[in-house]
């Protein structure tokens, strides 16, 4: 497989660390590629046409780089498909040209941009709508053969910033489906565009859609067996999730009997306790900024929003941990399982070696446990 890049003008020029990082991406994934640095806008020009003639490429985008737009419209002229790198901050671009816009992680987004296009051309997701904002949305995956199958939905973390999405939980998924899970890879509104209960509505939304895939599927899907997991933020939004379906904590009158129901949530990481990570200002005070306010501002929504204070959540659960990870965050693990334990739940709790990030890496020691746990309560 090989991956064509091109730069902006400007962009990326001198930078041994840029050059290296694309390369190292490409061979952690068994791929090869160019990366095509340009001088002014007619070589950038040059380059588009042929990175676009040879299927979907990377554009590594500058300063003034609206895609539909680019060139006099070049991109939609020639039929391409881009993945698009911003290393700076950048309003999401949602132009039609592009599959996916990656912006804000840096020189370390090239990796994920390399991931990105990497599993959508070995393992492509059927991306299926559940309300009507580009961000309501999911990515389904089915295994070969017939179903129905148990069903994984994975929840993205990032501090529930909008710079995050749904790219960073796809080689989960990906995994999980080789292992013959269905999955659902979803992407949600994030607060600080559209509001804290946009986001908690649509984790809601995204899990009962999965009754109307299984209808459009002709029972594909065993809705018996559905795993949530859920990375750092997402491993609050799916352990809240789960105490909301099933009844428990102040949020649970919101929902009814006939919603579809997790067998199992694990927590990857998860923001468990958001009065600490509150109190200690984890990632700069990401928990007040998501939730619109401190916990004396708005005592009701951190009492529904924090897994810790809705034990007993009542459903099983996995906690999931690293021992490298931050140590406040591995903290509200530990402290999380323990008070889920002392209320009544059902919970497993995997601690191993790894970071923050290890625990949805396919390749990591802990992920192997992870699946394992998964396998053994819900796959058979």
């Amino acid at each position: 497989m090989r991956l064509t890049a091109v730069a902006a003008p400007g962009v990326l020029t001198g930078s041994v660390t840029g050059r290296e990082t694309f390369a190292a991406a490409l061979a952690a994934r068994g791929a090869d590629g160019d990366l095509l640095l340009s001088a002014d806008e007619e070589g950038f020009a040059a380059h588009l046409r042929s990175a676009a003639a040879g299927g979907e490429f990377l554009l590594i985008a500058g300063d003034d780089t609206p895609a539909d737009d680019l060139l006099g419209g070049l991109l939609p002229r020639l039929g391409a498909t881009a993945v698009r790198l911003d290393l700076d901050p950048r309003a999401p671009d949602r132009s039609t040209c592009l599959r996916r816009h990656v912006r804000h992680r840096g020189t370390g987004g090239l990796r994920f941009a390399v991931d990105d296009w990497y599993f959508h051309a070995t393992a492509p997701g059927t991306r299926r709508p559940y309300g009507p904002d580009p961000d309501q949305h999911g990515e389904l995956r089915l295994p070969p053969g017939p179903g129905p199958f148990p069903i994984a939905v994975l929840v993205h973390g990032g501090y529930w910033r909008s710079r995050w999405d749904a790219d960073t939980t796809t080689a989960a998924a990906v995994d999980l489906t080789r292992r013959g899970f269905a999955t659902w890879n979803v992407e949600y509104r994030r607060p600080d565009r559209h509001g804290w209960d946009a986001t908690t509505a649509d984790v809601d939304a995204a899990l009962s859609a999965l009754a109307d895939l299984d209808a459009d599927l002709d029972a594909g899907l065993d809705l018996d067996r559905v795993v949530l997991l859920g990375h750092s933020a997402g491993g609050q939004l799916v352990t809240r999730l789960a105490a909301d379906r099933a009844g428990g904590g102040p949020a649970g009158a919101a929902t009814g009997p006939a919603r579809v129901r997790p067998a199992l949530t694990v927590s990857l990481a998860g923001c468990l306790d958001l009065h600490s990570i509150h109190a200690r200002a984890l990632s700069e005070g990401a928990v007040a900024a998501a939730l619109g306010g401190t916990p004396q501002e708005r005592p009701e929504v951190y009492a529904a929003s924090s897994p810790l204070a809705r034990v007993p959540v009542g459903s099983p659960l996995v906690v999931v941990c690293c021992r490298s990870d931050d140590p406040d965050l591995l903290d509200a693990s530990r402290r999380f399982a323990a008070a889920a334990v002392a209320a009544g739940d059902d919970v497993t709790v995997v601690e191993e070696e790894g970071d923050h990030f290890s625990v949805i890496d396919p390749g990591s020691r802990v992920w192997a446990a992870v699946t394992a746990a998964v396998r053994a309560r819900v796959q058979r």
